[in-house]
């Protein structure tokens, strides 16, 4: 199932390569977040994030509806037990494909030929 989890912006910055990031919590977990596709999210907004993207800009109230509803689902465990941040950024953001894992070279980190 994909799943948009709902967090709070932190920090914006912009990386290296002038990629407008920042670091979002998630109940506690913070995570770096691309808001490429946010211009308009700022410090103390609520963003709807999806693979490490932000997708949208959603008020304190949709997001705590979002996470009561995610929690319900026992959905939010996995974002306790992601190692890192987000998948793939650093990959993505040179135009390099996401892996999975190491030497995978499948984003589903199933292995062999992609």
């Amino acid at each position: 199932m994909c799943l948009g989890v709902p967090g709070l912006v932190e920090s914006v910055t912009e990386d290296a390569l002038g990629m407008r990031m920042g670091r979002v919590s998630f109940g506690g977990v913070v995570k770096e977040v691309c808001l490429a596709y946010v211009p308009e999210a700022k410090v103390g907004d609520h963003v709807l994030v999806h693979v490490g993207f932000g997708l949208s800009v959603i008020d304190e109230e949709e997001a705590r509806r979002t996470l009561e509803a995610l929690a319900t689902m026992g959905e939010l465990a996995e974002l306790r037990t992601d190692a890192g941040d987000a998948p793939g950024a650093a990959g993505r953001a040179q135009g390099r494909p996401e892996t999975g894992r190491p030497g995978s070279g499948r984003a589903d980190g199933a292995g062999g030929v992609p």
